[in-house]
């Protein structure tokens, strides 16, 4: 397919465990190696706390843990981090097995169904209570990341909402960005460009990628119908939104080097959707689009 390099989504790394070690990163690294594939980005299971994004006692000790995880990663020559900062609940769906085009599965998120007219906060903490544990939090790893060449990509809430679960959300809108950004300025503190979660925001996505540029780090290349009230997944090349477009303001305003994953793609036809978003057929599907409009970009 021409896929010269993997993004590493994990849960866990086995037997339970939700940290990285030096050598648990050199052993991913050695795997994808000898399957000719370098390691451009890990997501997922980050070793990053509700302690550290609620600010509670004990934050420091798991920050230490979370820069030495930046230092390894950098010693192995992986350049991008993903984190979120998804307090309690993280990514929410309320339906995995929405019939799409030709009867493949989607997912799909409704406010009322997730709450059924009650939000009663999973955790006690405010808004302001958040935004200080993310501040204080780039501003610790911030100089790490530097120093180790390793680019955080700030994955925005899913679904982009002002609370979920009763628990206030602040990744949610451009201008969240504008604070995070300014909060540590350095091409080391920037965006996980999640198409999907931007398209549920409201926004023109062609312009919002020009507007953030060089601090995009990563790209989820997907799109939704909806919106952060309610929203179903769609096929790559049928959702309401340019997607020529927006590869185009890639081109134009992002470094060609950033990585880009095709994300949350249909369960089609002898998949068991028991990891509904991420089975093979789809990506294929999805790899194959997105080369077709990098083709288009340059002619």
């Amino acid at each position: 397919m021409g896929v010269t390099s993997a993004v590493v989504h994990t849960l866990e790394i086995g037997d339970g465990k939700t940290s990285w070690t030096y050598h648990d990163l050199l052993h991913l690294k050695n795997w994808y190696e000898d399957a000719g594939l370098e390691i451009s980005v890990i997501e997922g299971s980050v070793p990053l706390t509700d302690r550290i994004r609620l600010g509670l006692e004990g934050r420091d000790e798991d920050i230490e843990e979370f820069k030495q995880f930046l230092r390894d990663c950098g010693r192995l020559d992986i350049p991008v981090v993903c984190y979120d900062w998804m307090v309690g609940i993280r990514w929410a769906r309320t339906a995995a097995h929405v019939e799409a085009r030709g009867g493949s599965l989607v997912t799909a998120y409704s406010n009322d169904r997730m709450h059924r007219g009650h939000e009663e906060p999973a955790v006690e903490t405010s808004r302001e209570q958040v935004w200080e544990a993310l501040e204080y939090f780039l501003q610790e790893v911030g100089p790490v990341a530097e120093e180790a060449g390793v680019r955080l990509g700030l994955h925005p809430d899913d679904p982009p909402r002002e609370s979920l679960g009763g628990v206030p959300r602040i990744i949610n809108s451009p201008d969240a960005y504008e604070r995070v950004l300014e909060c540590y300025d350095s091409e080391y503190n920037g965006i996980t460009f999640c198409q999907g979660n931007f398209a549920a925001m409201g926004v023109d996505l062609p312009e919002t990628i020009r507007r953030f540029g060089d601090r995009i780090n990563f790209v989820h290349f997907r799109d939704v119908e909806g919106d952060a009230d309610g929203f179903v997944e769609t096929w790559h090349d049928e959702g309401p939104n340019d997607m020529l477009a927006a590869m185009r303001a890639y081109q134009e305003a992002v470094d060609d080097d950033v990585p880009m994953r095709p994300d949350h793609v249909p369960t089609m036809a002898g998949e068991d959707n028991s990891n509904p978003g991420y089975h093979m057929k789809g990506r294929l599907f999805a790899i194959g689009y997105m080369r077709g409009l990098l083709e288009q970009t340059v002619e």
